[in-house]
């Protein structure tokens, strides 16, 4: 199993790696996109010194980007390398040489002398051997290509000193992988973005040759490899779509004739509608879903720019539209293994906090919302259609109330904390890759037992939460024996049977708690139940 350390320090990588990727996409220019390149990596990968070699439209590559830790081995760096190209043909064998790591290429120091002799720009100092198998040797050469969609080469990422002073694992090359692709579309889109803006901006001087202007215009609109559309601004047909080209009609799989039906808030996800309303506000931009023709959704980036008469006013909107589904893609997975466990797939210890941590305030009304119930109910819920009444608001917040303890009739906020009995002897007898079988086997149990909207998490080790609105005490104390029973049946491991115990506290939330409050709440009442689980075995004994 992992250490108690690594899953975290992941998790930080990880979070570390999304927000780098996320800067990719607001460089500027193909300048800014190379060097936030570099800097991403010496700051999300655990490399001190990372350079960017692009390529030039000649085929050679030409060192645009150098990035470091320490700013006087930058300056080395930079001084070596900088600004100085290498030859087509140098690159490619070196490409095809070495050990091969997935999409990575690395030329170990024993081979590096090879290289001495070709033309390609270089910073490696000399150093003693290796005291160990996986040590990082200063003539140690990695490199990470970046291809465009259509296996076009865009540059090349050669990395130096790991921090760790190691080779890096499969975790790290995974993540310098991931990292290349990413950087390759934000590469990619740089460049469409600086060809879109050359071709604005010679419409912008051909504006007096008006003839000129629009049949420059035209062929950029319809030539474009992203989709372009023109709107209506203002009348009646405000937003209609006028005119569409060929790679908007491919990219939502419709037609020009039945587009120029629509208007963008007609194919807009209706999640995203606000967003599109917001788009005006935000410069222009905006990141939304459009509607395919198959019912299906694709990301899209819009980029607005309202083409005016000084005399008239606006006329006509002309719009960009990018596709960023599979930079989504790689974004939503990144932020997912961010907010959920590897080994079981459940949402993770602060996924949890944030699930419930958003189901409460710190500031409750000094008096329940509703005139006091019958006696024998003290709990009023604050869940439409599970309490006493309809759900009362302050602030726009449903406020969440601890139910009738006695057994009354009120609905909660129930979070049951389950701890596996008897866990620590099959990881001591059986080995960690028993364990963790029987954790995922565990969780999925858990995942079976919930109703859909229900939360089931890992806290850590043996230990899982499960979140489930709208339930009262009995109904809690129902669900607990009946995931307890689905976890004591005997789970086949490696042609083995192995049996665990589960032990579960009920807490409940309640607005004015804190999330530790509620969480150590729900363990404390766990332990209770544990021991008195136990004293009534030895008694029976």
């Amino acid at each position: 199993m992992e250490t108690e350390t690594e899953p975290y320090v992941r998790l930080a990588s990880l979070r570390e790696l999304h927000q780098v990727v996320a800067q990719l996409n607001t460089a500027r220019s193909m300048a800014d996109t190379l060097q936030t390149v570099a800097d991403g990596t010496v700051t999300a990968l655990g490399f001190e010194l990372a350079a960017v070699n692009v390529v030039r439209p000649d085929g050679d590559l030409l060192v645009a980007a150098v990035a470091g830790a320490d700013r006087v081995e930058v300056d080395k760096a930079e001084a070596a390398i900088a600004g100085r190209t290498g030859s087509r043909a140098s690159w490619e064998r070196r490409l095809s040489m070495g050990e091969r790591w997935g999409e990575l290429r690395f030329i170990p120091y024993t081979d590096g002398w090879v290289l001495d002799h070709d033309d390609v720009p270089q910073w490696h100092t000399t150093g003693p051997a290796p005291r160990y198998p996986d040590e990082w040797h200063p003539m140690d050469r990695l490199f990470a290509p970046m291809y465009a969609s259509d296996g076009e080469l865009l540059a090349v990422l050669e990395v130096d000193k790991p921090r760790n002073g190691r080779r890096p694992g499969p975790w790290g090359c995974e993540a310098l992988q991931l990292y290349a692709s990413q950087a390759a579309i934000a590469i990619s889109n740089a460049r469409l973005r600086g060809n879109m803006q050359r071709a604005l901006v010679r419409l912008e001087r051909e504006q007096e040759a008006l003839r000129a202007s629009e049949e420059s215009f035209r062929q950029a609109f319809e030539y474009a490899p992203s989709g372009m559309a023109i709107a209506e601004v203002g009348g009646d047909s405000d937003g209609r779509l006028l005119r569409v080209n060929d790679a908007l009609c491919r990219l939502l799989g419709r037609t020009v004739a039945v587009l120029r039906r629509y208007s963008f808030a007609d194919l807009v996800h209706p999640e995203d509608m606000g967003t599109l309303l917001r788009t005006a506000n935000d410069g222009g931009r905006a990141e939304l879903r459009l509607a395919r023709k198959d019912g299906s959704y694709v990301w899209v980036s819009l980029r607005n720019s309202v083409v005016a008469d000084p005399a008239a006013g606006p006329q006509v909107q002309l719009t960009h539209v990018e596709d960023i589904e599979e930079r989504k893609r790689h974004e939503l997975a990144l932020a997912h293994r961010a907010s959920h466990d590897s080994l079981t797939g459940l949402p993770n210890s602060a996924e949890l906090r944030a699930r419930l941590g958003g189901r409460i305030c710190a500031n409750p009304p000094e008096s329940r919302p509703y005139p006091a119930p019958a006696p024998e109910v003290v709990g009023v819920a604050a869940f439409d259609g599970y309490g006493l009444g309809r759900p009362h608001s302050f602030d726009h917040h449903e406020h969440v109330w601890q139910p009738d303890a006695a057994g009354g009739d009120g609905k909660g906020l129930a979070v049951l904390f389950c701890d596996l009995d008897g866990f620590k002897s099959i990881n001591d007898r059986f080995g960690h890759v028993c364990g963790d079988a029987v954790l995922v086997e565990v969780a999925r149990r858990l995942e079976q037992g919930v109703r859909d909207n229900d939360t089931v998490a890992r806290l850590g080790g043996d230990e899982f939460v499960v979140l489930a609105e709208g339930l009262g005490p009995k109904d809690a104390n129902d669900l607990a024996v009946r995931l307890r029973s689905a976890i004591i049946p005997p789970i086949r491991v490696e042609g083995r049977s192995v049996r665990v115990g589960a032990s579960f506290g009920i807490g409940w939330a309640s607005c004015g708690m804190t999330t530790e409050e509620i969480l150590e709440s729900a363990d404390q009442r766990m332990y209770i139940e544990k021991r008195s689980r136990a004293q009534g075995r030895r008694r029976a004994g």
